[in-house]
């Protein structure tokens, strides 16, 4: 499979032998301009981030929607998912939608970059320094 995002306010999949597209998300409300899958449950989560100002949870294979996170002033530009660092030696109870631990990180032409829980749809920190995106 490969994923691409596009101006046209899409989020596609195509299958790489056939050349076809097979899936799309359509419900940005502006260009997507980055995406990233989950580093666990083998990719099942696609994480987007658009000009609408918005980044978008997906379940890739229901094709849902999951949530949408608000909060920054513009076009987020790049997303990422990432493991929260633990004080515990029990590194069981990191890595699980639903459970304690993933987060996504962004990065926004505010000149800022937040951390969002994915559990609790919150934002944790925005990161505040950049004079420029």
């Amino acid at each position: 499979t490969i994923c691409s995002a596009s101006d046209d306010k899409t989020v596609r999949f195509w299958d790489i032998k056939s050349a076809k597209e097979y899936q799309t998300f359509k419900e940005h409300n502006n260009y997507v301009l980055t995406i990233q899958f989950s580093p666990f449950t083998d990719g099942k989560y696609l994480c987007s981030g658009s000009s609408d100002n918005t980044i978008r949870l997906w379940d890739v294979e229901t094709s849902k929607s999951l949530h949408v996170f608000n909060g920054h002033s513009n076009y987020i530009q790049c997303v990422e998912f990432s493991p929260l660092q633990s004080n515990s030696k029990d590194t069981n109870k990191i890595g699980v939608i639903g459970g304690a631990g993933y987060t996504i990180c962004s990065g926004s032409n505010d000149n800022t970059i937040r951390l969002w829980d994915i559990e609790n749809t919150k934002q944790l920190v925005v990161f505040n320094g950049h004079e420029s995106w």
